[in-house]
């Protein structure tokens, strides 16, 4: 079975080994995605909305390199530094999925690699034949 490695251009797939989204088959994982602006900068600081619309957005990218979309995810998994950041967050996976309905957990952690990050997101796809 083929295996396609997708990257997004962080900094961090290269020291740490890892591939924004890999495809095997017609499944796809989309690793943690953090708020990451074209530039290496933090996207949106301090703004947990801003940040996930830039985590989801760099998700769909990978998922659209590896063939398929958001209609696709099957499961998503939300991480938060402050769990009182959750409406703001939910209502963002709201926007994107609210048709599509993945299986979702949010989650709290202590923190991230880089202070300044809210949220990350993960996402799986299962692509339909």
């Amino acid at each position: 079975m083929s295996r396609t490695l997708i990257s997004s251009g962080s900094p961090y797939e290269g020291h740490f080994g890892f591939s924004r989204a890999v495809r095997v088959g017609d499944t796809v994982a989309a690793a943690g995605t953090a708020p990451i602006a074209g530039d290496g900068s933090t996207a949106c600081p301090g703004d947990p909305a801003g940040q996930a619309r830039r985590c989801l957005d760099i998700i769909e990218q990978a998922l659209a390199a590896a063939g398929c979309g958001l209609e696709q995810v099957v499961r998503t998994r939300i991480m938060l530094t402050h769990i009182e950041h959750w409406p703001q967050v939910a209502a963002v996976h709201g926007e994107r999925f609210a048709d599509i309905r993945p299986a979702c957990t949010v989650v709290q952690v202590t923190g991230f690699l880089d202070p300044q990050w809210l949220v990350e997101f993960e996402a799986d796809a299962v692509i339909a034949r």
